[in-house]
């Protein structure tokens, strides 16, 4: 199917974060660009405005990898998943989507001059974990688990790894979805004090698709290879 640009020929573009899922931003590509987008890898959409290509990033350094572009049923309106480096919003929001838009008292919609930029689920929680970083552990379970360190948030991940594995060997499945929510939780809790990013786990996720379980299991067990003093 060909790509139905449209007035001025012309495609709406959504940036989607391909790790965290997170909508970044809405631009616009001609051919051209799609085309310059597709061949070097870098994000490149029209300015209606200044009515010439643009690169994201080429100036600001805040520049989009572009994994790969899809199209929707229609073909007139695209997708672009891509690796993110740094803000992606001209304010420094990570996203452009950081208005929050709720109904006033007229019923008229109206969107929020600031607000925190929308997020996916996984992204919010890591979120609220951080938060939870300055709450008191008498008010706050998951400080608690942070103030106790790896040995409580490990006894933990084991406790709720074991209620998981249980839960799939012979009880519902709404269980089963508790159980694995719980373990989760706890392992975004876990990497969060040793303050790694839930971006890096799902980078790391991601480089192992596409290559046979067996093989990967294989190659981490072997280790770095280090000589004898």
């Amino acid at each position: 199917m060909k790509i139905a640009f449209g007035e001025g020929k012309l495609i709406p573009a959504v940036v989607q974060d391909r790790l965290t899922g997170q909508v970044r931003m809405l631009a616009y590509m001609t051919r051209e660009s799609l085309a310059r987008t597709l061949e070097t890898g870098r994000a490149t959409f029209f300015s209606r405005s200044r009515g010439e290509l643009w690169e994201k990033g080429a100036t600001s350094g805040n520049t989009l990898a572009v994994t790969s572009v899809h199209a929707d049923c229609d073909a007139d309106a695209l997708l672009v998943l891509a690796d993110p480096v740094g803000p992606t919003c001209h304010t420094g929001s990570p996203s452009c989507f950081f208005r929050q838009v709720e109904a006033r008292g007229d019923g008229e919609p109206e969107a929020a001059d600031e607000g925190q930029d929308a997020a996916a689920v996984l992204e919010a929680l890591e979120r609220e974990i951080e938060a939870r970083k300055a709450s008191t552990a008498a008010k706050s379970y998951t400080r608690k688990l942070l103030d106790g360190g790896a040995p409580l948030i490990g006894a933990k991940l084991r406790e709720e790894a074991g209620e998981l594995a249980q839960a799939i060997a012979g009880e519902g499945d709404d269980r089963v979805a508790a159980e694995a929510a719980d373990v989760i939780y706890h392992l975004l809790v876990g990497v969060a004090s040793r303050g790694v990013p839930l971006r890096a786990v799902l980078s790391a996720l991601a480089s192992r698709m596409g290559t046979s379980g067996l093989v990967e299991k294989a190659r981490r067990s072997q280790g770095p290879k280090t000589e004898a003093p």
